[in-house]
């Protein structure tokens, strides 16, 4: 599908339509009125990936964003920043139960960053995801929740309101390599799916109309680990916002502008530190990027 060819997303147009969904700074809102962020994930090994997702969310102008890990991984969590809600509950054995209670108060759920591939862990998170399927959560996949689907494709059949953020290689996995076959699992998926495959130019799958949008390359050289993560928390965050919107097309409107917000985050931080760029200087730019692009 690298070879696929698509439409060309209009940035001017894209930056003219976000703007419209940007919420608007008034003393007169409450705390949780700009969005509240659930993020699964994080393990022993990957504690990075959840604070990315989280924090970027937070950064982009989120009110609230809660991270529910493996208790292995709460304590670097929490010393990461203090403005994170950290619940270290994924391998309790009624982890299930311990989270119910804070999915109604979440907006956007993002499934997969640092999960980990734990048999115990994934199959907490398989029956999170259903249950926030079933509450019709809006709901952001990326990385080992991605990893969920492989072989489970078929849960979010029907479903809306769902983005799945692939690499190139997650892609072909969940999708194959053949353009026909994929073209028809994507067709399977229902009118509700959107699905953004990162790379050089990032790619949006419309499954509804098994449309194929192209973004514009961006970015720098560098690709420093992290940047799927700071994507799919600052996806979640631009995804509430659109749903809240009278836009058209809110999850791809979302998609489209959160490709563009991370290359250019990439691009601004490249500017400044070359190749010693890594995500922690890309947070750092997140305020600058965000007013120059979406508020100007």
């Amino acid at each position: 599908m690298s070879a696929t060819k698509g439409i060309p997303v209009n940035i001017a147009k894209l930056l003219s339509l976000f703007k419209t969904v940007v919420p608007k700074s008034t003393c007169n809102k409450y705390k949780g009125q700009c969005g509240c962020i659930g993020v699964i994930g994080g393990s022993l090994e990957y504690t990075g990936a959840p604070y990315f997702a989280a924090i970027s969310s937070l950064k982009v102008g989120a009110d609230l964003a809660h991270v529910f890990c493996h208790s292995n991984a709460s304590t670097a969590i929490k010393t990461y920043s203090p403005d994170l809600i950290v619940h270290p509950v994924l391998d309790c054995p009624d982890a299930v139960d311990k989270i119910l209670p804070w999915l109604e108060r979440l907006h956007v759920i993002v499934f997969g960053p640092g999960l980990g591939r734990d048999p115990k862990i994934i199959e907490t998170a398989t029956n999170l995801l259903k249950l926030c399927l079933s509450a019709k959560k809006p709901i952001v996949i990326d990385a080992d929740g991605l990893f969920i689907l492989n072989d489970n494709i078929d849960l979010i059949y029907g479903h809306s309101n769902v983005i799945l953020t692939p690499n190139a290689i997650e892609f072909r996995r969940l999708f194959g390599e053949d353009i026909n076959v994929t073209r028809h699992k994507i067709s399977l998926l229902g009118d509700g799916i959107v699905i953004l495959e990162k790379g050089l130019n990032d790619k949006i799958y419309i499954s509804q109309t098994n449309e194929i949008y192209i973004m514009p390359s961006g970015g720098s050289g560098r690709r420093c680990g992290g940047q799927g993560d700071l994507l799919s928390g600052s996806l979640a965050t631009f995804l509430y916002w659109s749903l809240q919107s009278n836009q058209p097309n809110p999850v791809y409107l979302a998609a489209c502008a959160s490709s563009y917000f991370i290359k250019r985050l990439n691009y601004a931080s490249f500017q400044k530190l070359g190749r010693s760029t890594v995500a922690s200087d890309m947070i750092n730019e997140i305020y600058t990027v965000f007013r120059n692009d979406f508020e100007s």
